[in-house]
């Protein structure tokens, strides 16, 4: 559509007006246009990079999320966690270790506290080499039911109360899947050893368990 000036005003063909001071100015020249082309690409490049930047920080949110409620620090990906039960589909890796003495004896004692670690234990694993263990810390006293689902090799378990006294002692056999009920319900710990290793070292009921950093309590519930 064409279009003419006429006493200060723009009037189309179609005789539709506007005034001069509301017409848009065009660009005067190529410089101009590579000028504002180029403004406008700059601004795109920065939107493109802080979403990026965003995108990668979410990520490396999730896996450290991941590996501090896991509990170890296995890819995501190589986690397989039964949804009814809570464990592993699979033997956890081997968890970190503390010292723990009964009298004199001593035992190289994995320390199981969080939920899928609890869950799993000794799963899947196919040994226990004598004077080695597995404690399972709890965060408040009650009942225990200890079971053998999953698990091959032959346990004796003892429930311990708070102040790390042995309440009872119970042998675990493979592929039990009712458990052994605990009888007191003031248990806080569970320490799995191979079957049979409190009789062949005279541990029995009434004996305290401790570790290279003192008490149970001391050892796991320090700042309360």
């Amino acid at each position: 559509m064409a279009r003419r000036k006429l006493r200060g005003r723009w009037c189309t063909d179609g005789g539709k007006t506007v005034g001069a001071s509301q017409a848009k100015p065009a660009i005067e020249s190529r410089a101009d246009f590579f000028h504002v082309m180029l403004v406008k690409l700059v601004k795109c490049f920065g939107c493109l990079l802080l979403a990026a930047g965003l995108f990668a920080g979410c990520n490396g949110c999730n896996k450290s999320n991941f590996a501090a409620n896991s509990g170890t620090n296995a890819h995501p990906a190589q986690l397989q966690i039964d949804p009814l039960r809570g464990h592993l589909t699979h033997a956890q890796p081997k968890l970190p270790t503390i010292k723990v003495w009964l009298g004199r004896e001593e035992l190289i004692t994995e320390i199981a506290r969080e939920s899928v670690q609890i869950a799993t234990g000794m799963m899947f694993r196919t040994n226990m080499p004598e004077n080695t263990a597995m404690i399972f810390v709890f965060s408040e006293p009650a009942p225990k039911n200890f079971y053998m689902r999953n698990c091959v090799v032959p346990l004796s378990a003892a429930y311990i109360e708070p102040d790390g006294m042995i309440a009872e002692i119970v042998d675990l056999q493979p592929g039990d899947e009712r458990g052994v009920q605990s009888r007191s319900s003031n248990l806080q710990f569970v320490l799995e050893v191979p079957q049979g290793w409190f009789k062949r070292h005279n541990v029995n009921v009434g004996d305290v368990i401790r570790t290279e950093h003192g008490s149970l309590q001391q050892t796991f519930f320090r700042n309360r």
